[in-house]
């Protein structure tokens, strides 16, 4: 009967075992780095948060307090003086308190300021100077006079543009339709609040189209000079 033989270890010429192949050496000295030490230090040197923007020496400061967390911005006083001061304005006679965001549109901007929750408009002092041709934009973050198809119509209400609506809002000819909507002002913090709110469930009541259907109301604006 054939027998059949153990193989024994392959031997080189000289009778050794041959050393261990580089590709066995490198797998056997590779050991498992410490992970938890690795992520913690990762952790520790991730980037800051980027800090807030600074707002312009001269400029004030408003805090836009609402029932979904407060919204800081700048004003532009040196760009925007006469809507600026007609907002201040309404801010310090206790005006915003208790208006609504009344209309909201995801990808384009929330508007609010002169609605109560029931959808009575309040009423406002006369309509103000457009200063649409100031050479601000209509940028993610920035505040705007918000007014009817006529030229010189805002007064109280405005909004925050939520997208770049550069090419629908910005000043282009001096038309009612081409001369634009007035930046007056910045977000500095709470982005994430209109974040929040342009998102909100809506509905349409009467001819007011977008309104949230949980009321965000304005508690009030605070102004620091």
């Amino acid at each position: 009967m054939m027998r059949i033989r153990d193989r024994e270890p392959r031997r080189s010429p000289a009778g050794r075992t041959p050393a261990p192949r580089a590709a066995d050496r490198i797998t056997r000295d590779m050991t498992p780095l410490p992970l938890v030490p690795f992520l913690l230090l990762f952790q520790a040197v991730a980037a800051p948060q980027p800090a807030p923007p600074t707002p312009a020496p001269g400029n004030p400061v408003a805090v836009i307090s609402t029932t979904m967390g407060d919204i800081t911005v700048e004003l532009f006083k040196d760009r925007a003086p006469v809507s600026v001061e007609n907002f201040v304005q309404y801010a310090t006679d206790g005006f915003y308190a208790g208006t609504i965001f009344h209309r909201v549109i995801p990808g384009f901007m929330i508007q609010g300021g002169g609605f109560t929750p029931d959808l009575v408009e309040k009423p406002a002092r006369p309509p103000i100077l457009n200063e649409a041709t100031n050479g601000l934009s209509n940028t993610r973050g920035t505040l705007a006079m918000a007014r009817t198809q006529a030229l010189r119509s805002a007064t109280a209400q405005f909004f925050i543009n939520m997208a770049d609506n550069r090419s629908k809002l910005d000043h282009r000819g001096y038309s009612p339709a081409d001369f634009g909507y007035a930046v007056f002002g910045r977000v500095l913090t709470g982005l994430e609040v209109a974040d929040r709110i342009v998102v909100s469930q809506t509905r349409t009541s009467g001819p007011h189209t977008d309104v949230p259907i949980e009321p965000v109301i304005i508690k009030g604006v605070s102004v620091k000079q």
